[in-house]
């Protein structure tokens, strides 16, 4: 399209009548939009292992075997005072200790979806955003290193689909604030006996919440060959305890050690006092014996991961 609008642009325009004129205008503002639109595409996949095996070795260990696949993708669209991004984050571990089953150790769906409009402001955007968050497969309570009891997660159980509307703050390529005062918050759980785990009245397999929603992220290369990614996701309910606030918080730091070689480092906190978690506590009986009880209530929730292995970027 560069050739034919930089001809057009150079026709004398004076001696054609009024209806060629028209044409080659109308030709020139559509080649001119066309050349605005811009669509971006991208991600990266990978796989990260490792491995230890111990023959009478006088300190002791244990065998084991773990693995994890992760992915992500995005396409971002722009054209004019319009922008529209989408990403998806995928990852999925398993860990084989000794001669135990294989247990999960990562289960990841993340996707995102957000318009924007830009304001005569061009660091504001009215915005639109959609995400949804879940996991693969069934998790279990871990104990000695083993998987036990019933299933406390799976696939839609529990599901979190959030949509908001509200401004989107973007200074620079490196840093966004999305503040919405009108959002939306779906929590899915399909495994009936899980319900009242994730905040569900017995029975229902879908809580409907309104409330306001922030989301910051910024993300840059802090080094060479090294990028932070850092995002936030802050929910208040307006009808029940609105200062209890739910929270989402999750950074990344990757590192390219060749074209093929990549270490990352990667941390989730997340509190959320709808979901009921159980701990195990100790207490003195009548007797002054001590018990061991089982506490439920919400809880602080943190996962460190740290990976070294293969990955492509596409």
């Amino acid at each position: 399209m560069v050739l034919p609008f930089f001809a057009l642009s150079q026709i004398n325009v004076e001696g054609l009548n009024d209806d060629d004129k028209a044409k080659i205008k109308a030709l020139q503002e559509r080649n001119a939009a066309a050349s605005d639109t811009i669509w971006k595409f991208g991600g990266s996949a990978g796989l990260n292992f490792s491995q230890a095996y111990f023959s009478n070795w006088a300190s002791g260990g244990q065998n084991s075997v773990s693995g994890t696949a992760f992915g992500s993708a995005f396409a971002k669209y722009a054209k004019g005072r319009h922008s529209w991004d989408n990403s998806i984050d995928l990852a999925y571990g398993m860990l084989a200790q000794g001669d135990n089953d294989p247990i999960k150790t990562d289960d990841k769906i993340d996707l995102n979806s957000k318009y924007g409009f830009q304001l005569k402001n061009p660091d504001w955007y009215y915005s639109a955003l959609l995400n949804f968050r879940s996991q693969f497969a069934p998790g279990y309570e871990i104990v000695d290193g083993v998987e036990t009891g019933q299933s406390i997660s799976d696939f839609l159980a529990p599901a979190y689909t959030i949509l908001s509307l509200g401004m989107d703050y973007k200074p620079n390529d490196n840093f966004s604030a999305l503040i919405s005062p009108l959002t939306s918050k779906i929590t899915i759980v399909t495994i009936d006996r899980l319900a009242t785990d994730y905040g569900l009245e017995e029975g229902e397999n879908t809580r409907f919440e309104v409330g306001a929603f922030v989301k910051l992220t910024y993300q840059k290369d802090v080094f060479e060959n090294v990028n932070l990614l850092t995002r936030i996701d802050l929910f208040s309910n307006y009808a029940n305890n609105p200062e209890n606030i739910d929270i989402n918080w999750e950074t990344l730091i990757s590192m390219k050690v060749n074209s093929w070689l990549s270490a990352s480092i990667s941390t989730q906190i997340i509190y959320d006092d709808d979901i009921m978690i159980i701990t195990q506590a100790e207490q003195r009986g009548p007797d002054d014996e001590i018990l061991v009880v089982e506490e439920r209530g919400p809880r602080t929730q943190f996962k460190e991961v740290f990976s070294l292995g293969l990955s492509v970027n596409f």
